[in-house]
């Protein structure tokens, strides 16, 4: 595999931004004020007019890369002729007078490790997705940048500020400091604030995971998961992004280049169930509170996805101004899922809070509001039941009565009918038991007898991967001849030999897809550990976390050829799926939970 392409980046974030670090020790993505803002640094996308904010020695070097362990803190290691230097980058987070500080605040620091190495620290942000430059100016001890119609960004640094300015080499022999703000002014000592925000972040991330409950089985692989879906949760909404990127392609000349900087309802049940199989529920509430102001809105339906305020006009354009990834165009804005019509949402959403009415570490009797939303959903799931819709898979210009769709909402009609229990109400009782059995029969209508196998819709003849949830979600028997059959018919069509699986391999709007989907071989391994062939799971899941760059961190696809990355990264959804299948695994193996 020697052509294998993998993403060279690992990101830091405090729950308000996520930045891309490079190897080569550039800042490549950072969006700033909010996840889908523009870009302030964006050489992912474009070499030349993406900006830089890299620190970089005078000739060859060689890098390596960790974090810290358990946090989000991440370190770059700089070797040259010269001698060897260390970077450590981190956005603040801690608690501070009783709430979560964490500002628009990128830090870095700088210290020499071995000899003389010389740097040169580049700073120079963009504004209007690479369409201008920002204006610097020189300050006592800072950098100020400003745009049109961009707040002033703020560089506060113990560098000699004409060396940055003028892009000057200088002698590291001794730590220097950089701490990059959005929107307001950094007052204070630069040496002393860094190292105390230091401290305190590294020991937050810490303590978070302290406080996780997670299993004996490849626990490395599950916390860095964890710590990669906690930054992904916008605190200041509670809403859960899919990826922090946008336009990184599926594969090479697919044109499948999609904005993944929003909230994907479907998504966040999936990030939700993995948090809450490590322990975490603050994440949970901060989520409700957030579906709770798109529920009570006057629409009839959900949108699969929205902005991480709940705003619902996501209009999906093309910017031509930039090369994209590699030379890869378009580069989109936006997302024009956004109008389609996903009928699983409904059921997504209802599953996702269900803990919050079954699980007495919640007060439920509390809720004011129960009666009226869970009537809301409901609502929804009765008016979409026979209605056929784009799919999982977001299909543009093909509907069809999705069996994907009508699982998840019998699932949560499932969830309806627990919750109705809960808090004592028979009409909801029996309205979710009607909708438990129309979803049945249109799930039923894609089994197909001779082949043993579920379709990926009425009437239609083709395979899916997203079928693996009939076993996971426990709609068939997992212990039966029938779960066992369908994950068989499902291997034999759509594995690869190594373990990956494909979505499906029939045309869509745009062709026959040529990589594999990370989340559906996770999704395989869960299967496999609810029919009961653990031993299998084990092998599989082990063959598919190799998959993973220097940090292990994952990608949404997997070229089965060469083992490269490609798609949004990192990609929630994949990190969802390993903590999944893992946490699978270890209930099979009766593997001790860590409290």
């Amino acid at each position: 595999m020697k052509d294998k392409h993998l993403y060279q980046t690992g990101i830091i974030g405090n729950c308000g931004f996520i930045a891309h670090v490079n190897l080569n020790t550039d800042i490549s993505w950072l969006c700033w004020p909010r996840f889908d803002s523009s870009f302030v640094f964006g050489s992912l996308l474009d070499k030349e007019k993406g900006g830089e904010f890299s620190i970089q020695p005078d000739g060859e070097y060689k890098t390596d890369q960790h974090y810290v362990e358990n946090t989000n803190v991440l370190r770059t290691e700089i070797s040259t002729v010269e001698g060897k230097y260390r970077i450590t980058d981190f956005a603040p987070r801690f608690r501070d007078n009783n709430q979560y500080f964490k500002p628009l605040m990128l830090i870095r620091k700088i210290e020499p490790m071995e000899g003389n190495p010389r740097v040169r620290v580049r700073c120079k942000p963009v504004y209007g997705y690479g369409e201008h430059e920002m204006k610097s100016t020189a300050g006592s001890n800072q950098i100020n940048y400003e745009g049109a119609e961009q707040e002033t960004m703020q560089l506060t640094t113990n560098v000699s500020l004409n060396y940055i300015l003028e892009e000057k080499y200088f002698v590291l022999n001794e730590t220097k400091y950089l701490i990059l703000t959005y929107g307001y002014r950094f007052e204070g000592s630069i040496e002393s604030t860094v190292e105390s925000f230091l401290r305190e972040t590294i020991s937050y991330w810490r303590v978070w995971i302290k406080h996780s409950s997670i299993a004996g089985f490849f626990q490395p692989f599950v916390i860095r998961s964890a710590l990669v879906l906690k930054i992904h949760q916008y605190e200041d909404t509670g809403a859960i992004i899919a990826a922090s990127t946008t336009s990184l392609p599926e594969f090479p000349g697919s044109t499948r280049n999609w904005d993944y900087r929003y909230c994907w309802l479907r998504d966040s049940f999936y990030v939700l169930t993995s948090l809450s199989h490590i322990g975490h529920f603050e994440e949970m509430e901060k989520y409700f509170s957030y579906l709770s102001d798109i529920s009570f809105a006057d629409d009839k339906r959900y949108q699969p996805l929205y902005s991480i305020t709940g705003e619902r006009n996501i209009t999906e354009f093309e910017l031509e101004n930039l090369d994209g990834y590699l030379g890869e165009k378009p580069v989109r804005i936006g997302n024009q899922a956004s109008e389609h019509i996903q009928n699983d949402i409904y059921g997504q959403v209802l599953i996702s809070m269900l803990p919050l009415y079954t699980d007495h570490r919640f007060v439920f009797s509390e809720r004011s509001d129960s009666k009226k939303w869970i009537d809301h959903v409901l609502s929804k799931i009765e008016l979409t039941i026979d209605e056929k819709d784009a799919g999982i898979w977001e299909f543009r210009n093909i509907a069809n009565t999705h069996c994907y769709s009508n699982l998840f909402q019998w699932a949560g009609a499932k969830a309806a009918l627990k919750m109705a229990t809960t808090i004592g109400d028979e009409d909801f009782e029996n309205r979710a038991q009607v909708l438990i059995d129309k979803a049945a029969a249109h799930i039923e209508a894609c089994y197909d007898p001779v082949r043993k196998v579920y379709t990926n819709a009425v009437g239609s003849p083709y395979l899916d991967a997203s079928t693996l949830q009939l076993i996971v979600m426990n709609y068939l028997d997992p212990t039966s001849q029938k779960a066992k059959d369908h994950l068989i018919g499902l291997e034999n069509d759509l594995k690869t030999e190594d373990g990956l699986f494909y979505r499906y391999l029939h045309a869509d709007d745009f062709g026959k897809p040529k990589t594999t989907f990370l989340i559906c071989a996770f999704w395989y391994v869960e299967a496999l550990a609810c029919v009961g062939r653990t031993a299998d799971a084990i092998k599989e899941f082990e063959n598919i976390i190799k998959y993973c760059n220097h940090l292990l961190l994952f990608s949404e696809d997997v070229d089965a050829k060469t083992g490269s990355q490609w798609g949004n990264f990192p990609q929630a959804y994949s990190h969802v799926g390993l903590m999944n299948a893992a946490y699978r695994i270890a209930i099979k193996l009766d593997r001790p939970i860590f409290l």
